[in-house]
This record gives structure tokens, sequence and C-alpha cells, in this order.
């Protein structure tokens, strides 16, 4: 029907045209190809959690399976005061403090929805989760765009810094709020202390808001030390601290995610989540709170599952690491998180990437990937903004939360790859290294 009246919504037009997620899934459908895109772990959950569910489930209150309280299940917001208490060394209310909601991205959402107007700004550091560009426009804001740039030579995460006059350049009086995610989704940086001060001291000269993304809070590898953006001086009263059940127990499916913070910002997202939702799942709720209070008190020994799978992840970071750099694809090291940064500029695609296309490279990589190799993975370039793609355009994302069969899968198919890059031989970037210069450009724009 053409009718102007059954047209999408100005609001989500934009988003439907340039959904490349979809073009990449049905394509890595149609060709069978294994799935290292998406982020989500092809392993079971830990048995006491499934445990947790079955025995909600089946239980004899049958009042388990109708509404609960809307801004969060008593149990479970009594449980994450009670370990972020600890975690933020904050005395946090339940009831005031946090609210449960529909994933993590609820809680990233009903925070810009609740508190940024039409005509505010927000700060993204790029690359950057792709949805937080989607809710930011929602929002009405005006997104300013800061890239980390990486230091010439390395393979390390943690080496991919903002330049501090760039992110000071970015605040004004205008700025709102900042979203910081740490560890890092794409990239797995894990946030030093000194850089998240130097973006708290700026969050406090300009009073501006902090969103502090920290769904893969308990994955951190090697001896890196996890700052909560919460606990800097002058940030306790101006940070929202979002977390999620799928990422913390392994359940991407339950779509469970909080947000902790002070009383008068999550009042606001309380009041949005009530009238946009009306609560989450009861079930999954008391669950996932059940699942907590077996942890909580193992939290920092070896035994609790945080650790066990925090090592377990490790060693899949190690494992896939090796697999791409024998391929020719150049890791960056993770610092946390579920994902590996690759280099693809040493691959020769045989003609099956066009340097002079308006498409990404990258974009073209990971289709050719996908129909000559039968392995999906996801092009860099959507993380960053229009005008810092090209930062991105010759780096892929691989997801390591995979099992044992998954990655050995993984393995047979990148060993093939051996032999397209063995003479040096690359196709579209000129033959350049792959490593970016200090200024954060290809060497070939």
């Amino acid at each position: 029907m053409n009718s102007t009246k059954h047209r999408f919504s100005n609001r989500i037009v934009n988003e439907q045209k340039s959904n490349i997620w979809e073009e990449i899934l049905q394509l890595s459908g149609k060709y069978g190809a294994l799935n290292l895109a998406l982020g989500f772990p092809d392993f079971a959950p830990p048995k006491h959690v499934r445990n947790a569910l079955e025995n909600v489930s089946n239980q004899s209150n049958h009042m388990i399976h109708h509404y609960t309280r809307t801004l969060g299940h008593p149990r479970l917001v009594k449980i994450l005061a009670k370990i972020y208490s600890r975690e933020l060394q904050q005395t946090l209310d339940p009831m005031k403090n946090v609210v449960t909601t529909i994933g993590a991205y609820e809680a990233m959402y009903a925070a810009f929805q609740a508190l940024v107007n039409p005509g505010d700004e927000v700060i993204l550091l790029e690359p950057c989760y792709e949805p937080y560009k989607v809710v930011a426009g929602l929002s009405g804001a005006t997104v300013r765009y800061v890239p980390l740039i990486p230091k010439e030579g390395s393979n390390e995460s943690d080496d991919w810094k903002f330049n501090l006059e760039n992110l000071k350049a970015a605040f004004n009086e205008k700025t709102k709020a900042i979203v910081v995610n740490s560890p890092m989704n794409p990239l797995g940086k894990v946030f030093t202390r000194e850089e998240l001060q130097e973006i708290a001291d700026l969050c406090v000269q300009f009073d501006v808001l902090c969103f502090s993304d920290e769904v893969y809070e308990w994955l951190i590898y090697g001896e890196r030390h996890f700052v909560r953006m919460a606990t800097l001086n002058g940030m306790a009263d101006r940070t929202i601290t979002m977390g999620s059940a799928g990422k913390t127990f392994s359940v991407t499916g339950w779509k469970i995610g909080w947000a902790i913070g002070p009383a008068h910002l999550i009042s606001a997202m309380h009041l949005f989540h009530h009238l946009a939702v009306r609560g989450t799942p009861s079930v999954l709720q008391e669950a996932l709170a059940i699942a907590f209070e077996t942890e909580e008190s193992r939290i920092g020994n070896p035994d609790c599952y945080f650790s066990l799978l925090s090592k377990q992840m490790e060693q899949k970071r190690n494992e896939l690491s090796t697999y791409l750099s024998d391929a020719g694809l150049q890791p960056i090291t993770p610092g946390g998180g579920y994902f590996i940064v690759a280099d693809i500029s040493s691959i020769d695609t045989e003609d099956g990437v066009n340097p002079n296309s308006q498409e990404a490279y990258d974009s073209q990589f990971v289709k050719w990937a996908i129909k000559e190799k039968k392995l999906t993975l996801i092009p860099l370039s959507i993380f960053y903004s229009e005008e810092h793609r090209h930062y991105g355009d010759k780096f892929v994302r691989v997801c390591f939360a995979k099992t044992e069969d998954s990655l050995q899968k993984a393995r047979g198919i990148l060993k093939n790859w051996n032999h397209t890059h063995e003479n040096g031989v690359t196709n579209g970037h000129n033959g350049h290294n792959g490593v970016l210069n200090g200024n954060g450009m290809n060497g070939i724009k």
C-alpha cells in the first residue's frame, strides 16, 4: 500500500535502511556459515541457574507467574543492592537506587528517554556498541563522537586511547551525558583508572551525567583491574551503572538487565520503565535473584561462577587469537568481554573485494568470508560514525564466547586461509601492513 499513513515513522526509517546486521545474518543462514558474529555464548549456563529457573517455574506458589513489582522484583533488587553496595562503595536502597529492565539495552534506552532532551548533546567513544547511536538519536540528542586512537605497532586493546584534547573539545554547556562502556564492545578495552578519571573530571566540570555500561564487568583478563566509574570522585551522584544477567550468567535469552544510581536519576528511569513496558518477567527475576544469592558469598573467590567464567573465557580468547593469527588475521588482544577485533588487511580475497567500491572494505570482506569461507564475522566500521568509519574499515569483530567444538570448527576454516596470504599478497589496501599510524588513520585512506 502506498498511503503515506502506512509508512514507517521518521524516527525509525533510517535504521530500517541501514540494517547491515540483518543482511549479514540472512547471508550467513543462506550459506550455512559458522556464526562468530553475534555476541552470545553457545554453551550452557551454570547448572544452579538452570535449576533455579526450573524450581521457580514448578513451585507451588503460582503467584510467581503473575505480575510483580513494576520497578523490580523485590527479591532481585534486594540482592542487587547488596552486591552493588559493596562494588560501588555506596549504601544502596533497593527500592530507590535500582530498577530492573528488559535487558541492559532497555536500561540504556530508558536512561536516554528519561533524562535526555532534544537539543541536548551526548558523547560516544568509538568504536561503540551500535545501539548507542540509535537510542541517542531516538532521544533527539546531538551526538559528538570521540574515536579511540591505537598506538602504532601495538596489538593490544589497552593501547587504543582517546586524545584528551579531542575529548575536552566534545564537552560544552549543552552536553547532557557521556556513555562509557568498559570492557568495551567491540574492542574489549578495559579503561584504566587514569583514563576514567580524565572523563570523570570533565563530567564534574561540565555537570554531565555518565551512563556506564558495565555488562562485561566480570569478564576481565590478565592482571587488569576493573574500575567502576561510580566509585571515582564526584561521580556517585551523576553515574548510572548498567548490568546484564545475560553476560553475568551466560543467559542472553533471559533479557534481564538493571540500572543502579542515585535516587533522583533512577526515579526518572522508574517512570519511563513503568510507562513503556510495565515491568520485567517475574519468573526470570525470581530465578535470577536465587542465582545471585548463590554466588554472592563467593564473589572474589576462585569457586565463584564469575571467576570461573572469566578464566575459561580468557583461555578461549587466547585459543581463537592463535587461530586468527596463524591465518593472517592479526588479533587486537582484548582486556575483557566477548570479542576480538582482528586486522584483515593481510588477507588476499582473490578479487572478492573491490577497493574502489562505495561499500566499506570490511563489509565486503565479511560477505566474501561468508560466501567463500563459510565464516560469519562483523565489520568493525559499523561501530563508527560516518565521519570516523574509515578507522575501522580493515577490521572485523569476532566472538570467542563459544564451545570448544565451535572453536575447532573455526580453526578448521581458518587453516584454509593460510594459503591466501603466505606470499604476502594483499587485495584492497595496496599491501599496507595493517597497523594504524599515530593519527588513527589507515596507512592509506
